[in-house]
């Protein structure tokens, strides 16, 4: 059994990852903050058995207190401000919170390594984000890392302390997740909006559907399948970075249809308008990752496919 030590333990991933470990017989523990602290069974039942802790991410000093409290065996840092529109809003914010925050986790993570003697694994949940608009496509570990937005310059920043960090000795791994998906998503996503106003529109309680750029092309992924690479990648006898993608990417507009035609609407175009307010000042067009390093190393490969992805999206919204 280990202790674990999840913080975004109420997010999309840290649900799905509280429930992998505790199924596992681990003892986990999340980092919530108040206004995100899950009602009981809000996200899976299992989640209830989380031992949960009330801390900001940018309290540096009341983090790593709780951090050396708990003394995890494995850190798993989720939290962030995961909007990239939002980060051109709140650019300081997000370098807190989503860069420097992954600073203090990692110090703390080495300070407990080193008085206890003993390995501590710490994964940072990176983003594809780091890539900015890359010059090569399908990207992986050795891609050029250039943001374009804030959000991913934060992300940069992280990443490259988990670097710093495993060289001072650190079992520190940088998880470069693409875009991955669930009916778990919020939807302050557009994955999540699309889904939902797609089935408004099918039980006719809405008309219209405004995005942003619909040639935008991503690598979407099953969520849970995401969590679980992670997990491999903490228990992997080597600490290094892992590229998490399926290799295969779609844009914006194709998620549409995907979501339409699910919901029984054919003729998604009548119903999509392009609101220029929904369109970043600084877009990556394509990421799409190789994770050939992920598949022969922690044995990993996705479960579902795009359209499976979409239409379990799609089904629990129309069952809302």
């Amino acid at each position: 059994m280990a202790v674990v030590f999840i913080t975004g333990v109420s997010g999309q991933d840290g649900g799905y990852l509280a429930e992998q470990l505790l199924a596992g017989g681990d003892e986990v523990h999340g980092l919530v903050r108040e206004q995100d602290r899950p009602a009981p069974g809000a996200q899976g039942p299992r989640l209830d058995d989380a031992h949960l802790h009330v801390t900001d991410l940018t309290d540096f000093a009341g983090l790593s207190a709780l951090i050396k409290d708990v003394a995890p065996d494995e850190i798993y840092n989720l939290a962030g401000m995961s909007s990239v529109a939002r980060s051109w809003v709140e650019p300081v914010a997000t370098g807190e919170v989503t860069g420097l925050a992954v600073a203090a986790v990692l110090q703390a993570a080495w300070e407990l390594s080193e008085s206890s003697g003993r390995v501590v694994r710490v994964v940072q949940a990176a983003s594809a984000e780091i890539f900015g608009n890359p010059a090569t496509s399908p990207q992986d570990e050795s891609t050029v890392i250039a943001p374009v937005t804030p959000y991913g310059g934060a992300k940069a920043y992280a990443h490259h302390m988990v670097g710093v960090y495993r060289g001072r000795g650190l079992h520190a791994v940088s998880a470069i997740l693409y875009n991955h998906e669930s009916p778990r998503r919020p939807p302050t996503f557009v994955t999540r909006k699309i889904t939902r106003t797609a089935a408004l529109i099918a039980r006719g309680e809405a008309d219209e559907l405004a995005l942003g750029n619909l040639d935008a092309r991503r690598d979407w992924g099953w969520a849970p399948d995401y969590v679980d690479a992670m997990v491999r990648a903490a228990r992997h006898s080597k600490a290094q970075d892992y590229v998490i993608a399926t290799g295969v990417s779609h844009s914006v507009s194709e998620f549409v249809a995907a979501a339409f035609g699910r919901a029984g609407i054919d003729d998604w175009e009548r119903y999509v308008r392009v609101d220029p307010a929904f369109v970043r000042p600084v877009d990556a067009f394509e990421l799409v990752g190789d994770s050939t390093r992920a598949r022969t190393e922690l044995g990993w490969a996705p479960t579902r496919s795009f359209a499976d992805i979409v239409a379990a999206m799609v089904d629990t919204d129309l069952s809302a």
